[in-house]
């Protein structure tokens, strides 16, 4: 059995959390117990399903289409109502939304990203690219 290397978290500043996890698929459960910590520890649990599943699509797609050994999972509060999921991965692929036939067995992803969440893109730098989605949160829907 391959070793899993340790996965470390760290507080990104007051308003965030990440993690470096190794591009296998059974770190897809160790990004959404991050992201749903954070929303809990926010207050903002009604997001919580959503959240969790664009991680894991996110994360998914970083394993499937990449070589890449890791990725770096975020999740930062960039307004009173608004989280940002990110996962960054040295590949320079950028996604793209795929068409699958009705009977496909994969390829909807980026289609559930883009139906959950508000707006998501990628962003390339020097060293990486980046793949975010945002959520907002109504005043009413946050748990105070």
């Amino acid at each position: 059995m391959p070793t899993m290397t340790a996965a470390r978290s760290s507080v990104t500043g007051a308003h965030g959390y990440s993690e470096i996890l190794p591009c296998r698929p059974e770190s897809a459960r160790r990004a959404r117990l991050l992201v749903s910590t954070a929303l809990r520890t926010w207050g903002f649990s009604a997001c919580t399903d959503a959240g969790t599943l664009i991680v894991s699509e996110l994360v998914a797609n970083v394993v499937t289409h990449t070589r890449c050994r890791l990725a770096r999972v975020a999740i930062t509060r960039i307004g009173d109502g608004t989280v940002r999921i990110a996962v960054a991965d040295t590949s320079r692929s950028v996604p793209a939304m795929a068409s699958p036939a009705g009977d496909a067995r994969s390829g909807r992803g980026l289609l559930l990203v883009d139906a959950l969440s508000d707006r998501w893109g990628c962003r390339l730098h020097h060293s990486c690219k980046v793949v975010w989605a945002e959520l907002s949160i109504k005043a009413d829907e946050a748990e105070k």
